[in-house]
This record gives C-alpha cells, sequence and structure tokens, in this order.
C-alpha cells in the first residue's frame, strides 16, 4: 500500500474546506422571495363552491323525494 504524505494531504484537505465552505458563500444569492399563495385559499375557495353545489342539489331534490310516491324517506 502506498504512503500519502501527510503535508501534501493536509493542504488538499485545507483546500477542499476552503472550496466547499468559504466559495459558495461569496456566490451565493439572496433567498427567493415567499410566495403569495400556497394553495390553501385555492383549496378553501373550491370547497366552498363544491359545499355550495351541495347545498343547491339537496335543496332541489328534497323536494322530488318528498312529493315522491315511493316513499323513500
Amino acid at each position: 500500500m502506498a504512503v500519502i504524505p501527510r503535508v501534501p494531504f493536509g493542504l488538499m484537505a485545507v483546500a477542499a474546506l476552503i472550496f466547499g465552505i468559504v466559495l459558495p458563500a461569496v456566490q451565493s444569492q439572496a433567498p427567493a422571495p415567499a410566495p403569495t399563495s400556497d394553495g390553501t385559499s385555492i383549496d378553501q375557495g373550491i370547497a366552498y363552491v363544491l359545499m355550495l353545489v351541495a347545498l343547491v342539489l339537496t335543496y332541489l331534490i328534497h323536494p322530488l323525494d318528498a312529493s315522491s310516491p315511493y316513499k323513500l324517506f
């Protein structure tokens, strides 16, 4: 097995740390701005529309069931 000299290996380790930690921090950009809508308001709007549709259908179908000769309920 070949022996690795300690001095060049140590210098390479320090250089790798510098390139890995310091240089990316120098070129980093500002973080992206926060989104104006995270989707929950869209989901809530869809839920309200679906509940309104269910309510309208309930009031449209209920009188038909009440006057039905089959006595479903």
